[in-house]
This record gives structure tokens, C-alpha cells and sequence, in this order.
């Protein structure tokens, strides 16, 4: 374990120092960026779907897709609409600021306004390792279940917001949005909070304004601290 320990802080200081570029290059570029993190399934891609629909006329739109295997959410976002790039880490479960350098090669930064990347779906390893993005966001949803900030405290204190989705089925599942909150609130009482429905499109528009507004959406928590 004691040799362990050291590898480990080697390897996320390596990527912190290239977070860090990467995010002076979004900032020369004018490029505002989000980080949206979840558990499989919660409706990420759904989402980001909503929001270039949302924005379209507005925002040009970019969007990093990290995936373990497949090129489907990254064809799904430019089918929407956006420029977009897939990562597909072999396995890996969570995208890292190598990743993301090798992926913004890819892309033109003057054709982008906002960049939305769409981590791989976990709720641990993701929270540690940072992007340069200038805001973390989480997505929960309805039939995960009320107990996740319970389970998951370092995933939920380390975003700048978080997004309830699938709220639509609150009526037919159990879930105890008092508690939920509650459990989020001890963990990030700053938490600026989205709940909404992707299928229906309720909430969607305080989601989309905020995104818009980039750095003028509110405070937001630098992701390289």
C-alpha cells in the first residue's frame, strides 16, 4: 500500500497539470465547458440531446462523448446537431485530461461556443479525475433511487450542479425527494439543482438557461481543486 499511495498521487498530478492547460485553451478559445457525470442510464445523452435541440440558433455546440466501447452517443449528439467527438476508453471508467487533449485535437474550437462533455457512466472514478472544464455537473435520476447522496457523498459535493431527471415518474416509484435532498444539501448546500423530465420537457428551460448563460449562470466550483 505505501508504494501504491505515491503511484496514485503521481497519476492525478500529471493529469491536474494537464486539466489546467486544457483549460487555459478553452479559455483562450472562448469555449465554456461542462462535465456531465452520472450512473448509466440516468439519460445523459437524452439530455444533451434536449439542450442542443434547446439551443439551437443560440449556442454552437460541441459535445465529447466517453463511452467504454461504441460510437452510438457520439452519432446520437451529431445527429442532434452538434460537432462531436467519441472517446472510447477501452475499458477505462471515467474520461481523464489525456483524453480530453486527444479529443479536442479533433476539434475546431472557433466553430464552438459551449463544449458539453459526456463522461462514462459511474458514480466514483469520474469525480477524480478533472477535464478543465470550467463546471461539474451530475445527473440523477428518478429510479436510481432516494439513497444516492448517501452512497455516493464524493461524487455529489464535488459538482457545481446537479440535474433530478425523469422526474415524470415520481408518481410510480418510490422515491423520497425530501430525503434526496436533504442527503444532497449536508453534502453541497450551494447546489444548484435542475429537476426535469427529458421524455416530457418539463423544467427544461431553467436548464437550458443556465447552460446558455455560461459563466454567467452563477457561481461555479473550479474542477481543478
Amino acid at each position: 500500500m505505501s508504494q501504491r499511495i505515491p503511484v496514485v498521487e503521481k497519476i492525478l498530478s500529471a493529469n491536474d497539470q494537464l486539466a489546467e492547460d486544457i483549460r487555459k485553451r478553452l479559455d483562450a478559445a472562448g469555449v465554456f465547458s461542462y462535465n456531465l457525470m452520472a450512473s448509466p442510464g440516468a439519460g445523459k445523452t437524452s439530455l444533451i440531446e434536449r439542450t442542443i435541440a434547446g439551443l439551437a440558433g443560440r449556442n454552437r455546440l460541441a459535445v465529447i462523448d466517453g463511452d467504454v466501447a461504441t460510437s452510438i452517443d457520439a452519432d446520437r449528439a451529431r445527429a442532434a446537431g452538434a460537432l462531436a467527438v467519441q472517446i472510447n476508453t477501452g475499458g477505462e471508467c471515467h474520461l481523464d485530461a489525456f483524453m480530453m487533449k486527444s479529443a479536442l485535437e479533433t476539434l475546431n474550437l472557433d466553430l464552438v461556443d459551449l463544449l458539453i462533455v459526456e463522461n462514462v457512466g459511474n458514480l466514483i472514478c469520474p469525480a477524480s479525475f478533472k477535464l478543465g472544464t470550467h463546471r461539474s455537473v451530475l445527473i440523477a435520476s428518478v429510479p436510481e433511487g432516494d439513497d444516492k447522496p448517501y452512497k455516493y457523498p464524493g461524487m455529489y459535493r464535488g459538482v457545481d450542479a446537479l440535474v433530478i431527471n425523469k422526474t415524470d415518474l415520481l408518481p410510480h416509484v418510490d422515491f423520497d425527494m425530501a430525503y434526496f435532498r436533504r442527503g444532497v444539501e449536508i453534502l453541497n448546500p450551494e447546489l444548484v439543482t435542475f429537476p426535469l423530465s427529458c421524455r416530457t420537457g418539463e423544467g427544461l428551460e431553467a436548464w437550458l438557461e443556465w447552460v446558455a448563460a455560461g459563466p454567467d449562470g452563477g457561481q461555479a466550483r473550479d474542477d481543478r481543486e
